[in-house]
């Protein structure tokens, strides 16, 4: 699992900090930062998805995986612009 915090969104509650607080801290001003770059290990993930899922703002943004599929990264031709 992968997440971002929007900054901009965060209206300083502090739920994230108290439900994950190895992946949120609070500023000065009471609003949060991310801790570390992003990537949640599965052992973390309940806590994080509870800080996702109990922000009021939103301000915690699950980033999908990307997979890539696996015939057309065989296959040159799918990677060919095509008119």
């Amino acid at each position: 699992m992968r997440i971002k915090l929007d900054r901009t969104l965060c209206d300083g509650f502090g739920i994230c900090a108290k439900h994950a607080p190895d992946y949120f801290s609070l500023d000065d001003w009471g609003y949060a930062c991310l801790v570390g770059n992003g990537e949640v290990p599965e052992q973390d993930r309940d806590a994080v998805m509870r800080a996702l899922l109990d922000c009021p703002v939103h301000a915690i943004i699950e980033i999908p995986a990307v997979k890539q599929d696996q015939d057309h990264a065989a296959d040159p031709a799918a990677t060919t612009a095509r008119s």
